[in-house]
């Protein structure tokens, strides 16, 4: 081989390389649509609780909080900025884990200013529409799952500010551990869960979800919180989910390396023509 046809393939490999991690890249990075959060299905994994090794398999999505719009006072007082949050299908079962950093842990209520530290998810009743994030409303009330530091969990129903009302066969569970300064929650509920009021899981298309976390080391409680924008699940296989997107990369990915190889073939002709090089 010449070495003028040795540094075409060079070149051509190079050239290759770059495209190829750059298209690799790309999925990791930015693939997914803004203010979704993805659901693996993992028939066989139990991620009941939050230090369940098969976690580490579950995409994060890191969700911005910000202090509710409330009339209570020092409303705009909240201190947790974000939550990583996961959601995974495991058998019948959903499961979805938030994690936040708090740098107390206050599991009591034991005194008039003693607040515990707290989270919520809520989602819509009617899943084929978004009601108001405050809440919910009249016309499409939301479900929520609830947990505090001092072991309460429920399962409430509220159709607007101050209409909260406690399911009195609460179908969620939640395990949290606090470890480091991080609150880590699971909240686990079967997904034919469904009944009048409570939220059908397995829409075929998407559902949005909502999340609140309180600390209650900065005196946070009731209206006082910190909340997300509504989010959603992509709980089917339609344009917006990762099965989509996989696809997609991977025809992208092969339709490159076909055209550098076409390219390096016609370089190696382009030189071979030449009649020898030095």
């Amino acid at each position: 081989m010449t070495n003028r046809r040795a540094r075409a393939l060079l070149v051509a490999a190079l050239v290759g390389a770059l495209v190829v991690s750059a298209t690799v890249a790309v999925p990791s990075a930015d693939a997914r649509p803004a203010h979704e959060i993805p659901v693996s299905t993992m028939p066989e994994a139990d991620l009941s609780t939050p230090s369940a090794p098969d976690w580490s398999r579950v995409p994060a999505a890191d969700v911005p909080l910000a202090s509710a719009p409330s009339g209570v006072p020092n409303a705009g007082d909240t201190s947790i900025d974000r939550v990583h949050v996961q959601a995974a299908r495991s058998g019948e079962q959903f499961h979805v884990r938030l994690q936040w950093s708090d740098p107390t842990r206050n599991v009591t209520a034991g005194s008039p200013r003693a607040f515990p530290d707290a989270a919520a998810i809520q989602f819509p009743v009617d899943t084929s529409s978004r009601p108001p994030i405050a809440m919910g409303g009249r016309d499409n009330r939301v479900n929520v799952w609830y947990w505090a530091g001092n072991g309460a969990t429920q399962e409430l129903l509220a159709g607007g500010a101050g209409s909260t009302t406690t399911f009195q066969s609460p179908t969620v569970d939640a395990n949290a551990t606090y470890t480091n300064g991080t609150w880590t929650v699971v909240y686990t509920r079967d997904v034919t869960g469904a009944s009048e009021n409570r939220t059908t899981l397995d829409d075929d298309d998407r559902l949005d979800v909502a999340v609140a976390v309180w600390n209650g080391g900065n005196g946070e409680r009731a209206g006082r919180k910190a909340v997300s924008e509504w989010h959603y699940f992509p709980t089917g296989e339609g344009a917006e989910g990762a099965p989509y997107q996989t696809l997609l990369w991977t025809v992208a990915g092969v339709a490159i390396v076909a055209v550098i190889g076409v390219t390096a073939f016609g370089v190696l002709r382009t030189h071979g023509g030449d009649g020898g090089g030095s």
